[in-house]
């Protein structure tokens, strides 16, 4: 089983930036990859950016050029920073820890407003 808590949600005002922090623990043994889901309200849940145990990257195109995905190995945490914030950013905010099996934060809340 792998446990994973994340951070750093909240309101922020269009334009403006938050970073989320999903830090994972448990039965991990090192090939892995992790990333950032949401879900806005009446709509499923949407990749947003991953990361790959040898650092690959993949972003939604709409968050291009504004949210920047990393991880820190040795914690086992997994960063989404966000910038440039719009209201359609506005979403629970999931983080996803991918080891044979899909395991899933608690998520958190992101508001932007305009």
């Amino acid at each position: 089983q792998v446990q994973l808590v994340e951070s750093g949600g909240g309101l922020v005002q269009a334009g403006g930036s938050l970073r989320l922090s999903c830090v994972a623990s448990g039965n991990i043994f090192g090939f892995s990859t992790m990333g950032w889901y949401r879900r806005s309200p009446g709509k499923q849940r949407d990749l947003v950016a991953v990361i790959t145990r040898s650092g690959t990257t993949n972003y939604a195109e709409a968050v291009k050029g504004r949210f920047t995905i990393s991880r820190d190995y040795a914690k086992n945490t997994v960063y989404l920073q966000m910038n440039s914030l719009k209201p359609e950013d506005t979403a629970v905010y999931y983080c996803n820890f991918h080891q044979v099996y899909d395991y899933w934060g608690q998520g958190t809340q992101v508001t932007v407003s305009s």
